[in-house]
């Protein structure tokens, strides 16, 4: 009896695994110390590795031209940091005991949500650090770029949900079945919203008008173009005012563009002199004067040569006009404003004289 109590009480030394042969250990380690011990081990020598690698990537990318690779390995940091930590679950597997079946699953589980979650948020990350790098560059980005980043990563996440549902067996189906018919309701409540919308594209890919240009409407505003956005086009009038158009009404209008093909633009004057004026002379005055104001004005072109035709004997004048050029359609009032000051000071010096509108009253003596 007392041999049996003997033999029962005797502790049998359980194998070693390979790992524990391979690392020099003479004693056996539980799976609950080894596991998390090589688990930390793993992830700081692939974060020190990073950490390293991409230090010497992003020196070499600050001295590239583009900035395409800085935003990649903006977006690649995070993600690439959750992926060690998953790949730490990997390397730790095989050496969980083989009992716990439970738990091997929960962790095959995990890493497969965590690889996906780790691509949605580089996915994310990316596209939207490449609408931020290009948004200052289209204009319709320019004011919509908070829109922009927002569909991007709506889109992104929405799809990485989807995908990590059907990883983990949940079906996905009727979820795209509604989001199908969803969007189809959508789309027919929000028709008027859309077609300004698509109209906003084509102003974008098209480039009829931009921002900072005048422009005229076929209704008479003119004013420059403050706004591009989804759904209108803003424009600020002359009286500081500002007119609001549906992208669509826009793009099916007619549209006078004074900045294109160039921001230079024509100033024409409308005078009338006295019949009897010597007209050689009035047509050497008014050059002089108009060359003048486009030198010496800071909205004038002086390399423009200022243009003068007679066109009509009038009731009280000889009528011509004189063809000023402006740098852009804001300087058209002041070139405008000035030249008209300057000639009728000069044509009072010349003794050149304006007519006014004068009626001929013939009266008859009837006796």
């Amino acid at each position: 009896m007392n041999s049996e109590v003997a033999l029962n009480s005797i502790v049998v030394p359980q194998p070693l695994t390979d790992l524990e042969r391979t690392l020099g250990l003479h004693v056996h380690v539980s799976p609950w110390i080894s596991v998390p011990l090589i688990f930390i081990v793993w992830v700081l020598v692939l974060l020190t590795v990073k950490k390293i690698a991409f230090a010497i990537a992003r020196k070499f990318a600050s001295n590239t031209k583009t900035q395409l690779d800085d935003v990649l390995f903006d977006a690649l940091d995070f993600p690439l940091q959750l992926m060690i930590y998953a790949t730490g679950i990997l390397v730790v597997l095989p050496l969980i005991p083989k009992g716990d079946v439970d738990i091997i699953k929960y962790f095959l589980i995990g890493f497969k949500s965590v690889g996906i979650f780790a691509a949605a948020l580089f996915a994310d990350k990316f596209l939207r650090g490449i609408a931020t790098l290009y948004i200052e560059k289209i204009d319709i980005l320019h004011v919509s770029g908070g829109v922009v980043r927002g569909v991007i990563r709506a889109i992104v996440m929405g799809l990485g949900a989807l995908i990590i549902l059907d990883s983990l067996g949940v079906s996905i189906t009727p979820i795209i079945a509604s989001l199908g018919i969803g969007s189809l309701a959508v789309a027919l409540a929000l028709q008027p919203t859309l077609e300004n919308f698509f109209a906003g594209i084509q102003l974008l890919i098209d480039k009829p008008v931009q921002i900072g240009q005048f422009i005229r409407l076929e209704s008479g505003e003119e004013g420059k173009v403050e706004r591009i956005g989804w759904r209108s086009t803003w424009i600020c009038l002359g009286n500081n005012n500002t007119v609001v158009i549906p992208n669509k009404l826009l793009v099916n209008s007619r549209v006078t563009n004074f900045f294109y093909p160039n921001t230079e633009i024509a100033v024409p004057v409308a005078v009338g002199v006295h019949y009897g004026s010597d007209l050689e002379k009035v047509e050497k005055v008014t050059l002089e004067v108009a060359r003048d104001v486009q030198k010496q004005m800071e909205g004038g072109v002086p390399a423009a040569d200022p243009v003068v035709r007679y066109h009509a004997f009038g009731d009280f004048s000889v009528n011509f006009n004189v063809v000023l050029r402006a740098k852009d359609f804001p300087s058209v009032p002041v070139i405008k404003h000035e030249f008209i000051k300057r000639l009728h000071k000069r044509f009072a010096q010349e003794g050149i004289s304006i007519p006014y509108p004068t009626h001929t009253v013939i009266q008859e003596n009837n006796k």
